[in-house]
């Protein structure tokens, strides 16, 4: 008998396990791109086509999951009160942990104090909800530590709710505070909560531009990294060592016709070697070199290109094989070479609202409406709709991939998409 293919029939299987085994740790996924490299999904699903399971929720919120190994957390306001829930991959709830108490509704609901996502390390999860609670858990739903922001820095004074995630990479947690009462950018010590830096953020913005409800987006390159902080009219990139400043990306908001409203949402996203920043309310779209440095502005060195209007208001970008997406908050999808920002197409897939952000599963574009219609789309150069399934409820939050399924959190219920 001969085994001269079994090494590489080996490396194939192995190749195949890894894959459908990757975890989703975070917000934006294990590489902070909103990309999985999960394969074997389904394109098709439905309330009864490849639904694993459905498991009802005790309450609403816009959180994503974070999933590691056979262990899902989430967050959800119920009544008054800002839960922790753990889930195990059959969807029966193993625990759940109160972390604080508030009545925060936005956007008609599709947003409140359970908005920011949880996200972990395989050993923790850590979750900020609206009222500035802020605590980790190991997995059988052991407080290892919490404390309150609002006690710690100061109260918060968003006009619309506190909704940005941390980041989590490398042991230490980052997140942004910008409102009118507190601008700065925070790292922690994940094993204990306590800070390890903080840096004011000086911005010269004013009105409701004061507030961002975006998160920030960590770059990553071998050993050299940056945080990419968003709001306040500008997108700045910070040292991960002491959070110094490393440049500034200004003309988000041009001065010289200035929208006192054009608060940040969306959040930019990094790959190895480009940066993509929106803005917001068909704004400008903004590619920037991650080894750029000093003060940015359009048409000056460390921009890559500049498109001056079809940003997304509340969806983030998403980089795929050396294109960008662009899904609009009205069901407008565009793509751009992201090598130099020329458009390839801008067309309307499905008319609907949309806040959840895309994200790359097994090699296709997944856009979630709030009516429940997820688009599949071919991510290339035209628009190639793949599939459109409708699921019975209202979705505000980004999908989760992990161990070969889809997870898509509703207003109810949180479901679990995959081959039977």
């Amino acid at each position: 008998m001969s085994f001269k293919f079994l090494p590489a029939t080996c490396s194939l299987l192995l190749t195949v396990i890894f894959s459908s085994a990757e975890n989703w740790p975070q917000w934006r996924g294990p590489r902070h791109d909103a990309v999985s490299h999960v394969s074997g999904l389904p394109t098709e699903w439905s309330d009864t086509q490849n639904l694993l399971w459905k498991a009802p929720l005790p309450g609403n919120g816009s959180s994503t999951p974070s999933i590691w190994g056979d262990r899902i957390f989430l967050t959800a306001e119920m009544n008054n009160e800002l839960l922790l829930i753990c889930l195990a991959t059959d969807g029966k709830e193993q625990w759940r942990r109160k972390l604080g108490e508030a009545r925060s509704i936005a956007r008609g609901g599709e947003g409140n104090g359970a908005s920011s996502s949880p996200c972990t390390d395989g050993k923790l999860v850590f979750a900020l909800v609206g009222s500035g609670d802020f605590g980790a858990f190991d997995f059988s739903g052991k407080e290892v530590w919490r404390f309150n922001v609002q006690e710690r820095y100061g109260k918060f004074s968003y006009d619309f709710g506190m909704h940005t995630t941390p980041v989590l990479h490398d042991g230490r947690l980052y997140v942004q505070f910008i409102h009118p009462r507190f601008q700065a950018v925070v790292a922690l010590d994940a094993a204990s909560g306590q800070e390890v830096w903080k840096v004011d953020r000086p911005s010269d913005g004013r009105d409701e531009c004061l507030n961002s409800y975006a998160t920030p987006c960590l770059w990553v390159s071998g050993n050299d990294a940056r945080l990419i902080t968003h709001g306040n009219d500008y997108a700045i990139a910070h040292s991960l060592a002491d959070g110094k400043e490393i440049w500034r990306l200004g003309d988000l908001n041009p001065k010289g016709r200035y929208n006192a409203t054009l608060r940040f949402v969306a959040s930019p996203v990094a790959v190895a070697d480009l940066i993509v920043v929106p803005t917001a309310k068909n704004g400008a779209v903004v590619g920037v070199s991650p080894h750029a440095s000093g003060v940015l502005s359009a048409g000056r060195k460390g921009e890559v290109w500049r498109v001056p209007s079809g940003t997304p208001d509340v969806p983030s970008p998403v980089i795929f094989e050396g294109r960008v997406f662009l899904c609009r908050e009205n069901g407008v999808l565009t793509c751009l070479d992201a090598k130099s920002g020329q458009q390839f197409f801008s067309e309307r897939f499905h008319a609907q609202t949309y806040r959840a952000s895309p994200v790359i599963a097994d090699g296709k574009l997944i856009l979630t409406a709030k009516d429940g219609t997820f688009t599949v789309v071919r991510p290339g150069e035209k628009l190639e709709i793949l599939a459109k399934n409708k699921l019975s409820e209202q979705f505000a939050a980004s999908p989760a991939i992990a161990n070969g399924r889809l997870y898509l959190r509703g207003f109810g219920h949180l479901y679990a998409i995959g081959a039977k």
